[in-house]
């Protein structure tokens, strides 16, 4: 009867886990979690990151859009980049720190290249265009090793003057 509780190598079996100095699956359970919680930790952390960048990048490009829909209502708002900077900045109370750089250029009709001069374009007519850039820093929310500090979040549109 006794052989019968017996392994094949002569000893029972509750005690062979303790032969080889297992006593438990407790632990295991804190290791896992050890090795396991940092990871998942920084996946959130990451998940944030993106998160607010996605949302920074979207203020910024309708910023931009904003500024540029104000300018090219006509001439004259097309001139006026102080205006069109209060414009874009007006769509995105929040980031008080962005930047917006108003641009013109003019093309000719027929697809030459124009100065924006009354003579440039002989036979065809002058198309001006408003492009706003907007930029903002956006600092990141903890500090990794190999990543920037900061990133850089920028907006661009460009649009035709209505004439």
């Amino acid at each position: 009867m006794k052989n019968r509780f017996k392994s094949k190598f002569g000893f029972r079996n509750f005690t062979f886990g303790r032969r080889l100095g297992i006593q438990s699956e407790s632990g295991q359970a804190i290791i896992e979690m050890a090795v396991i919680l940092p990871v998942a930790i920084g996946l959130l952390i990451g998940i944030a990151e993106i998160g607010r960048y996605a949302n920074e990048s979207i203020l910024v490009s309708h910023a931009a859009r904003a500024g540029v829909q104000y300018a090219v209502q006509n001439r004259v708002t097309a001139s006026s980049d102080a205006q069109t900077i209060q414009a874009a900045k007006n769509d995105a109370p929040s980031l008080t720190t962005m930047t917006v750089t108003p641009s013109h250029f003019c093309t000719c009709a027929d697809g030459t290249s124009s100065t924006c001069q009354g003579s440039d374009c002989s036979g065809s007519r002058i198309i001006e265009y408003v492009k706003v850039d907007t930029q903002v820093e956006m600092p990141s929310m903890f500090a990794y090793p190999g990543f920037p500090k900061s990133f850089t979040v920028r907006g661009e549109k460009i649009m035709r003057v209505s004439q």
